[in-house]
């Protein structure tokens, strides 16, 4: 395999390693430690990454706070003016910004570019929702007093991003934040940071005041750092329900924001449009590789439609093609890391192994410049017992399992404790709002795939499941990043 594309964009973008720095108080601050930042795509180191201190960390957090309390000061129509800049100047660098994230994360080109601009978005929707953000005026038993509510900010976040999507997450807490008047410091993954860093010429061109974003890429160590600091009024997390799990139980009583994993199936009904059912799962499951909090984990298919449903599968994954991300027909690139390609290993093995049989792909591909290549899957048979049906697989996997009617189909799509999303697909409406009733998630898309996204949808996990709360997207994250004060005023 020829990388002509990839290689291109690192001579074009990263002629010789770049040595990353990290961004505090609105200056570039240099560490005595850096890590190597290896492309997958490439297998070739294109970065040295800082490994801050937690004297950095201490430091990014006093610089917020004293930042705060001054933009809570600005007005809404301030704080949004400049969020609209921002957005501007991140459209404008969505070319350049795009091609660096397919070099450090995988995915095609096509996508980082989309991810990009998604992520400018954010910044022009917060800004209009902001002004249109309202409190309102109670009625009060005493006649002599007035009791009205408006928002005022939490503080100071600690943000904690995942790989994944690395821009594009860092606005999806940013934008709402700066826009409610908190400050924040960003830590994104070490190996997925440089897109991120490279994104403060669009604050700074703005003319965002120093000290409002700070970015400390590191790994858990300098999560676990930015826990332990005081300084931190609330935390926003995405990421895996494991990690998950122990910030939460460090944060205390401090507000969070927490989206984790999900396991989404795909429901397929007896009455439903298989053909589009079947496009939905393999998109659900092949976009950025498979490592999606909402990708299509399961497809739960009716048995009077499981072999339709299969013959259509296999029609549409003729459509995926593995290879260079930057080659504009490749929709399906590297994964990015060692670690999820050994768990794509492990619940195939797991899965041939009980009786589910492979059909399309099943392995890493060879000759290609790093093993993380990993080939669309179909899987055929899957058993609830399965790893591959109890796990969030992370990967290009289609695992498939039959039911006998809608209310084994509904069982099987509660039975995991993981709620982020789901969707279904059926031609009857009162099916649907059944469906999209009982459904335990946070999400139910009807006749789409599960990887269904809007930036003013309002997205998060289900209660009693492990997915996490608090909303992502549209007014609902602005609302999380921002308490309800009430004013009781005396008249008499």
């Amino acid at each position: 395999m020829t990388l002509t594309f990839a290689e291109r964009a690192g001579r074009e973008i990263l002629a010789e390693p770049i040595r990353l720095r990290l961004y505090i108080d609105g200056e570039w601050a240099e560490t005595e430690r850096q890590v190597p930042l290896v492309s997958p795509v490439t297998g070739q180191v294109v970065a040295s990454v800082p490994v801050p201190t937690r004297a950095d960390v201490s430091r990014a957090v006093t610089a917020a706070r004293a930042a705060q309390m001054k933009w809570a000061e600005q007005g809404a129509f301030q704080r949004a003016e400049m969020c609209h800049r921002i957005g501007e100047a991140l459209h404008s660098r969505a070319a350049g910004l795009a091609s660096l994230q397919t070099m450090e994360q995988g995915k095609p080109l096509a996508e980082s570019i989309s991810d990009i601009e998604e992520a400018a978005r954010l910044f022009h929707l917060h800004a209009e929702d902001l002004v249109r953000l309202s409190g309102e005026t109670l009625p009060v038993t005493d006649p002599n007093k007035r009791m009205l509510t408006f928002r005022s900010p939490v503080g100071t976040w600690a943000i904690i991003t995942p790989w994944n999507f690395p821009v594009l997450m860092m606005a999806e807490f940013v934008a709402p934040g700066l826009a409610t008047g908190n400050a924040l410091v960003v830590k994104p993954p070490a190996h997925t940071c440089a897109a991120v860093l490279a994104s403060v010429a669009a604050f700074e061109e703005a003319g965002l005041p120093r000290g409002l974003v700070n970015i400390v890429p590191g790994d858990g160590a300098v999560g676990e750092m930015m826990l332990q600091e005081p300084g931190f009024d609330a935390i926003g997390f995405i990421g895996s329900s494991a990690t998950g799990t122990r910030i939460q139980a460090t944060a205390g009583l401090r507000r969070t924001i927490m989206e984790c994993s999900g396991n989404g199936p795909i429901v397929v009904c007896a009455d439903a449009d298989i053909e589009r059912a079947a496009r939905a799962a393999t998109y659900g499951a092949y976009l950025c590789s498979g490592q999606v909090c909402c990708a299509t984990e399961r497809a739960l298919v009716d048995r009077s439609v499981h072999q339709q449903f299969l013959e259509a599968c296999l029609s549409a994954a003729e459509m995926v093609r593995l290879g260079d991300p930057f080659d504009p027909e490749v929709n399906l690139g590297p994964l990015n890391n060692e670690s999820v390609a050994a768990k794509m290993d492990r619940h195939l093995a797991d899965a041939i192994s009980r009786g589910a049989r492979p059909l399309v792909g099943g392995s890493r591909q060879a000759g290609m410049p790093t093993e993380l290549y990993y080939q669309y899957t179909v899987l055929d048979g899957v058993a609830p017992e399965m790893a591959a049906f109890r796990e969030e697989s992370f990967g290009p996997l289609l695992p498939i399992t039959v039911a006998g009617g809608d209310r084994e189909l509904l069982e099987l799509a509660n039975s995991d404790d993981l709620g982020l999303q789901a969707a279904v697909f059926t031609r009857d409406l009162a099916r649907a709002f059944h469906f999209a009733e009982r459904l335990q998630v946070g999400q139910v898309i009807v006749n789409d795939t599960t990887d269904y996204w809007d930036i003013n949808m309002p997205f998060g996990g289900a209660g009693g499941k492990r997915s996490g709360w608090g909303r992502i997207g549209g007014k609902w994250t602005l609302m999380d990043m921002s308490d309800v004060r009430t004013a009781v005023i005396d008249l008499s």
